[in-house]
């Protein structure tokens, strides 16, 4: 059969849901857009993502894609996105649609990914940021974090950083191209790019920063942790709102 395959950019506030996949117990983001395929397409196509999101963790450019026998696809890709978007919730929209090659996949074909997150680093929590960014009320040491994310750059053995799966990873080596830390008065946004990532690892790396940043332990104390390769030696993970998957190569 001559099907037609497209990629989907696609955006959301994490809050109300139990992260991308689809979910045995609560709902996924995946779910609702697979929700609004099928309202379009009677073939009811599956998504296929670039990435899972923890439960709370939002997204500005999760990539995806789907397949549809090409007799039921009537409209032009533009189209396609406003049809999508007026059968979504408000807090997930389709950014933008395209058509793909036909070898396109959207997890296989993902060179890397970056992400955001964001702290807060006042006495007072800014309510408006109060479902997007950590909020770290003692003062954090820009310096020493800076410092510290050093270390996290180049090719590494992760396990230290990341949350055990009810499954062995086939590898826990990453490549960090970028881990940098910016400020703008009291919102700092962690910048932390690669060509992959483990279960909760950018998480841990931020907490281990934030816990670095409060003098819990010195920077160059990341050194070892990276090398001891044992989760109970690093830093906390950072809680997931403050997360958001910016952008997928």
């Amino acid at each position: 059969m001559d099907r037609l395959k497209f990629k989907l950019t696609i955006a959301f506030d994490g809050t109300a849901y139990e992260g991308w996949q689809v979910q045995k117990t609560g709902t996924g983001v995946q779910e609702k857009v697979e929700g609004a395929l099928a309202k379009l397409f009677p073939a009811r196509p599956r998504l296929h993502s670039s990435s899972r999101t923890d439960t709370g963790v939002h997204a500005l450019g999760m990539v995806a894609h789907f397949e549809v026998p090409r007799a039921e696809c009537k409209m032009t890709a533009g189209k396609l996105a406003l049809a999508l978007n007026a059968w979504l919730p408000p807090d997930i929209r389709v950014v933008a649609a395209a058509r793909a090659r036909p070898g396109f996949h959207a997890r296989f074909d993902a060179a890397g990914k970056e992400y955001r997150y964001f702290v807060w680093n006042h006495t007072a929590m800014n309510p408006l940021l109060r479902h997007r960014a950590w909020h770290v009320p003692r003062p954090l040491d820009l310096q020493a974090m800076r410092a510290g994310a050093r270390w996290f750059v180049g090719r590494h053995d992760f396990r230290s950083f990341a949350a055990s799966r009810n499954y062995e990873m086939e590898s826990t080596t990453r490549t960090l191209h970028r881990c940098d830390i910016k400020r703008r008065g009291p919102l700092l946004t962690f910048v932390i790019a690669g060509d992959g990532f483990l279960y909760k690892m950018c998480r841990g790396i931020v907490g281990t920063l934030v816990q670095a940043g409060l003098g819990k332990f010195p920077p160059d104390d990341i050194r070892r942790m990276l090398a001891r390769k044992d989760r109970r030696v690093a830093g906390m993970t950072a809680p997931a709102h403050g997360l958001i998957l910016w952008k997928v190569f």
